[in-house]
């Protein structure tokens, strides 16, 4: 049986996070080849060390790198090379690295992308009689929960919601002794499944110099308790014993040079918090038409589209794949016991309603497109729609067409 009353903690990364930093590296190659050839295929991996930005993984990208039409440059079209390391440095700079030990400008760059193997294209492209298959094997998970109302768990929410407003103190020069590195974490109290007040909050974040003495530190636990004040709601603010702040002293050394970041390592950060299951793959560095990624947002499309249209308070999709196959082989929908028909009846009406294959999924929601760099900091759901197409999963405008199917 559920439990009513219970605690649950989530935490999040800031952008400047070395596996973060890695992430929004990759996206800004998925970025950079989908804005030329709509059709590219990116899986780009991406290690991030004390200096160090090294890029790997397979690509397909007209424009960008054809092995035929340029065998003398290794498959590369002329000046593109520079280009992608350009638009990477952009990125590294955009999140403000500019230290001794991981810096924008002079850190060593090297590219060891090459082309996808011919064997996984002839069993996914679409050719013939044959519909796109999905590029690999896997489960994915969609969920929403009507706890907030961006409809994500609440203590994902606002432990994201604390490093985005740090970032933009950062970056406004608000405050002057934050570096991009951060962490944070919330704890909160449910009471009859509803979140009423944090029991516990930390926040660990890389600081200047001139931070590292008492009067520093004082300084900073001070300003992050605003921070506190301004994003929880009022009243939620758990006892002093209980708020953390740069719990292990000081924190001069981070970002790459502290740690190394890795593409995908962040995956219940990127998602829902360990609110919900996950298959997982992560989402960064690879196209949509890779399920691990457009699955993922289409499972939480169809999820926040159930508690949108009040079928349920809280649901949770899984679809499962097989390579080189289109259809799905399964959908799951679990209501939680907060339903008001039954999941069976969701589970027919939802392909009806959007065809969930790779390419139904890709037109459905317009993922052909150069928007990923944004979703590789501060969670892929609970965003706002954008104009040119970015966060289309987040729409709910399917409620009304899903309520008159079931």
């Amino acid at each position: 049986m559920a439990r009513s009353n219970f605690t649950f903690t989530s935490e999040s990364v800031s952008e400047g996070h070395p596996d973060k930093v890695a992430d929004q590296i990759s996206d800004t190659v998925v970025d950079f080849m989908l804005a030329r050839d709509p059709q590219a295929r990116i899986a780009c991996e991406t290690l991030v060390t004390t200096q160090r930005i090294w890029l790997a993984g397979e690509i397909r990208c007209k424009g960008v790198f054809d092995l035929a039409a340029n065998p003398d440059t290794g498959g590369w079209a002329p000046g593109v090379r520079d280009q992608i390391e350009q638009a990477v440095r952009g990125t590294v700079r955009a999140i403000g690295y500019e230290q001794e030990g991981f810096h924008w400008q002079t850190a060593t760059f090297e590219n060891h992308l090459h082309g996808q193997s011919d064997h996984i294209a002839q069993g996914v492209d679409e050719s013939g009689n044959k519909d796109e298959g999905a590029g690999d094997q896997g489960i994915m998970f969609g969920y929403a929960t009507d706890e907030t109302e961006g409809l994500m768990p609440a203590t994902l929410y606002y432990s994201h919601r604390i490093l985005e407003r740090m970032a933009a103190d950062r970056h406004n020069r608000v405050v002057d002794f934050l570096e991009p590195d951060a962490k944070s974490q919330v704890t909160l109290n449910y009471e009859y499944e509803r979140p009423v007040g944090a029991s516990a909050l930390v926040v660990s974040t890389q600081h200047s110099a001139s931070l590292s003495n008492d009067a520093g530190q004082k300084r900073l636990r001070d300003y992050v308790m605003t921070v506190f004040e301004d994003i929880l709601p009022k009243g939620w603010l758990p006892a002093q014993s209980s708020i953390y702040v740069n719990p292990t002293g000081l924190f001069e050394i981070g970002g790459p040079d502290g740690d190394a970041g890795l593409t995908g390592r962040k995956i219940i950060v990127d998602t829902y918090g360990g609110a919900a299951p996950h298959g997982g793959g992560a989402f960064s560095g690879k196209d949509p038409t890779k399920v691990d990624r457009s699955a993922a947002y289409i499972c939480r499309y169809l999820a926040k589209n159930i508690v949108a249209s009040g079928l349920a308070r809280r649901a949770t999709i899984q679809l499962s794949y097989a390579i080189g196959v289109a259809e799905p082989l399964s959908i799951l929908v679990d209501t939680h016991g907060t339903g008001t028909v039954s999941e069976d009846r969701i589970e027919k009406a939802l392909p009806q309603l959007v065809r969930l294959t790779p390419k139904g999924i890709r037109t459905h929601l317009g993922l052909n497109r150069p928007i990923y760099l944004r979703t590789a900091a501060y969670g892929h759901f609970g965003r706002q729609p954008d104009a040119d197409g970015g966060f289309s999963w987040e729409k709910t405008d399917l409620a009304e067409a899903l309520k008159a199917a079931v």
